[in-house]
């Protein structure tokens, strides 16, 4: 048997290729959109990508699904879970629900169905709990006469030292009433994953960094034995239903506002990317005429200093995708990439998985320089927390943590506003009344070290707020309420 790990490290995604060398077979498990390098990676393995499955309907990016069985390759999706929550794309079951083709095979499975690779087997177990039709697979190779399996793709279902979250259904997508239900869920599917022998590997689909559960592990796989002394979620779902619940409901983090979209894009059918094609370069007087700029610069000073108006600075690294997708609220804007010719490739493609594909053209950093002549020149004042206590002792100016209200939490600066930077367009309007109920003076925009502060005070800048910018540690931060404690979010 084959197996590969194909990660994306901007949203701590993990697809999974497996193949039977016997008979050259591939399936690859919880795709992304941008499928060519599924294909790639088939190809170099000396196989052949003929099937394709995924756990659940994805909140973080857009699925791969629907691209690959317009493709021609055999795709395999759930049937479990209410009827109000299924793929309508491919209702039809055969390929000719909406969105689909004939030439576009799909197989709807449920729990005990079994998907044939070669010699390799995959078994559909139905584990409800983060979503109602998720499925995990149990992966067995028969080659060698095998009839137990070698380990389990667990999707948002189990991850190393959590499980998945019950709450998305109603925190993004506003399914009211969802999450406790979800929760018990996902305390009974558990108990099935608990019957698997301790040998049996874990695979799961994210690692840290994701906004998809608490607490994730940072490494690729784990064991269900190890899993079973040493899993938080599941040591506490031993102490029965009404403590896994409490538990795993407390401290989850804010879901990126994109994230609803997403649900939706993917149950109902994700467009298909017609090209491989990355967006043309772009003269300064392109870049200068472009509706909208997303700045992605590694230096965040240097946006600070001098930067087109209007422009959303974004990391080039890390939470790339997250921010610009939960920033970025209409999908068919068009919009230009400031970033180095060595990045574009991956900040693209980082885009093309959030669902933007309408980015016109991308330009260097120092053509930035050429199209503020032409487009004028916007600046934000970057401070460190010793002038942050100036501003304050003047009775200037309102204090906006962009951290994870869990960060906040742990230790803040007092009379501290809190919104999380994938929630800002959602959060405006409050802190337009919050800022004109307090004190005169600037939005001070702060987060841990600098990073996530960049991208919000970009973003509200562009929506015509006054800022400062703090690009300095927060534990050197004035009166802080507490220490602050490690958490489970992005730690930029």
């Amino acid at each position: 048997m084959f197996f590969e790990r194909i990660a994306d490290p901007a949203l701590s995604q993990n697809a999974y290729l497996i193949g039977c060398q016997r008979t050259g077979e591939a399936i690859v498990v919880d795709p992304q959109r941008d499928v060519d390098r599924y294909f790639d990676a088939a190809r170099i393995a000396g196989l052949n990508l003929t099937a394709a499955t995924e756990t659940h309907i994805h909140a973080d990016f857009v699925s791969g699904s629907r691209q690959l069985a317009n493709s021609g390759v055999r795709v395999y999706l759930s049937a479990c879970g209410p009827g109000d929550w299924r793929y309508s794309w491919a209702s039809g079951g055969d390929g000719s629900g909406p969105g689909s083709s004939n030439q576009a095979p799909v197989t709807l499975v449920k729990d005990g169905d079994v998907i044939r690779v070669g010699q390799v087997r995959l078994y559909v177990i139905h584990t409800p709990g983060h979503t109602p039709e998720h499925i995990s697979f149990l992966v067995c190779e028969r080659g060698f006469g095998a009839k137990t399996p070698m380990g389990v793709i667990t999707g948002d279902f189990v991850f190393v030292g959590s499980a998945g979250r019950p709450d998305l259904l109603e925190s993004a997508v506003g399914v009211e009433g969802a999450m406790k239900p979800s929760a018990r869920d996902l305390h009974a599917s558990l108990g099935r994953f608990l019957e698997l022998p301790d040998y049996v590997q874990v695979w799961p689909g994210h690692g840290a960094g994701s906004a998809c559960g608490k607490s994730l592990g940072a490494v690729h796989g784990s064991t269900v034995g190890y899993e079973r002394l040493f899993n938080e979620a599941i040591l506490k779902a031993a102490e029965g239903a009404g403590e896994f619940v409490k538990y795993i409901l407390d401290e989850q983090p804010e879901p990126p506002s994109y994230f609803s979209r997403m649900k939706r894009v993917n149950q109902h059918g994700p467009d298909l990317l017609r090209s491989w094609e990355l967006p043309p370069r772009m003269s300064p007087a392109q870049l200068a005429g472009a509706p909208l700029v997303v700045d992605a610069r590694s230096d965040r000073s240097a946006f600070m200093e001098e930067h087109l108006p209007g422009s959303i600075y974004a990391l080039p690294s890390g939470s790339f995708p997250t921010s610009v997708g939960s920033l970025l609220t209409d999908p068919e804007q068009p919009f230009a990439l400031v970033a180095d010719h060595l990045a574009v490739e991956m900040l693209v493609r980082c885009l093309w998985r959030v669902g933007l594909d309408n980015c016109v053209g991308w330009a260097p950093p120092e053509a930035v320089v050429q199209a503020m002549e032409l487009a004028g020149r916007a600046s934000i004042t970057e401070v460190d927390y010793r002038q942050v206590e100036e501003v304050l002792e003047a009775g200037r100016g309102t204090v906006l943590d962009v951290r994870a209200a869990t960060e906040h939490a742990s230790g803040h600066i007092p009379g501290s506003l809190n919104a999380t930077h994938t929630q800002l367009p959602s959060r405006t309007a409050m802190l337009r009344e919050a800022i004109d109920a307090g004190r005169p003076g600037p939005l001070i925009v702060h987060c841990k070290t600098g990073g996530r502060a960049a991208i919000a005070a970009s973003y509200l800048a562009r929506e015509g707020f006054d800022v400062l910018y703090v690009n300095d540690n927060i534990t050197r931060a004035p009166g802080l309420t507490a220490p602050p404690q490690p958490t489970t979010a992005c730690a930029v």
